[in-house]
């Protein structure tokens, strides 16, 4: 009878903790990229016998300033629905990289300029992926890389050959630490938060869930559900557009390649960090976890010996991996 007892009082504590766990998982689906930066951190700090572990923090929030920026506004776009995704991020980054350099010439007055230049080139381009999406009823993946290859083909006849370093005050500003915390990551959490607030506190980020959520009920309530589309992907270029010109101010010039790592790296970073590929649940903390844990994936490859092959190999087996566990829905 004790025993029956003891079955009891012990059954209902157990089976309580896992559907504990399991709500703060789901109520939370940033939470397993964050963990994943900080297991990748530590793995990688104990590889390396515990040097550097600071010197490593700090690349590691530099580097990830960028990817999180493009990656905000790719998870924009995927909220809005199924199919929905922007290809033509690389090219955009590239073009709006040699946009910044030629209006900058080098000039500490034209930063500005050359900031807003870029930006500008980015929202022209989601205009355009939005008009082959929307007049020509192009399926969005198929567009946005036809709009890549175009792009692309601008950028190489203006940006091929060009020599412009970015003006000694944009470089510096770049490569500027706050408290030990680099500036351009400081950027990037403003505009996460900015992000945030806009998905949180205005009609346009409540469209976004409620398109991606249900299209068709979106639109019988009154939403418009093309102009919440529009945004998203004129956001989410406009973004990479102010990406490449940082991009071209860290590294001392534009690059026609710079863009290259971003394809597929921001719908990876976007889906690890916890947003719905089938819509309608964007998650901004998750894309800061995400794009950490990337950039510690690479450096603990790095810091084990992995030749430049393995460690390309081991990074897109672990991506899909993820990916496919990140994707999974649980079933009642």
């Amino acid at each position: 009878m004790s025993a029956s007892n003891e079955r009891v009082a012990t059954h209902p504590t157990t089976t309580a903790a896992a559907p504990r766990w399991k709500r703060l998982a789901g109520n939370r689906p940033w939470l397993g990229s964050c963990v994943a930066a900080v297991l990748a951190w530590a793995a990688t700090v104990w590889s390396g016998h515990g040097q550097g572990s600071g010197d490593l923090l700090t690349a590691a929030l530099a580097f990830s300033a960028f990817t999180v920026l493009v990656s905000l506004g790719q998870m924009l776009v995927i909220s809005v629905g199924p199919g929905n995704a922007d290809l033509s991020i690389p090219s955009t980054i590239a073009l709006s990289g040699a946009a910044a350099m030629i209006v900058m010439d080098g000039s500490n007055a034209m930063l500005v300029p050359g900031l807003l230049a870029a930006t500008a080139v980015g929202i022209g381009v989601g205009l355009f992926n939005f008009g082959l999406i929307r007049l020509l009823r192009i399926p969005p993946i198929i567009a946005t890389l036809a709009a890549s290859l175009i792009v692309m083909s601008v950028a190489i006849n203006v940006g091929r050959g060009l020599k412009v370093k970015p003006p000694a005050l944009f470089s510096d500003l770049m490569s500027q630490r706050v408290l030990g915390i680099p500036l351009v990551a400081i950027g990037a959490l403003v505009v996460t938060v900015l992000v945030a607030l806009m998905l949180e506190r205005t009609v346009l980020g409540r469209s976004i869930a409620a398109v991606g959520q249900n299209r068709r009920a979106a639109q019988l309530a009154g939403l418009k559900v093309e102009r919440t589309r529009l945004m998203a992907y004129v956001i989410c270029a406009g973004l990479a557009g102010l990406t490449g010109a940082l991009i071209a101010g860290f590294s001392g010039g534009n690059s026609l390649d710079q863009g290259q790592e971003y394809l597929l790296m921001t719908i990876a970073v976007v889906v690890i960090g916890g947003t719905a590929v089938a819509g309608g649940r964007p998650s901004v903390p998750g894309i800061w976890g995400a794009a950490m844990f990337m950039f510690l994936l690479v450096a603990l490859l790095n810091a084990v010996g992995a030749g430049p092959g393995l460690r390309m190999l081991l990074t897109g087996v672990i991506i899909i991996a993820v990916i496919v566990l990140a994707s999974a829905r649980p079933t009642r």
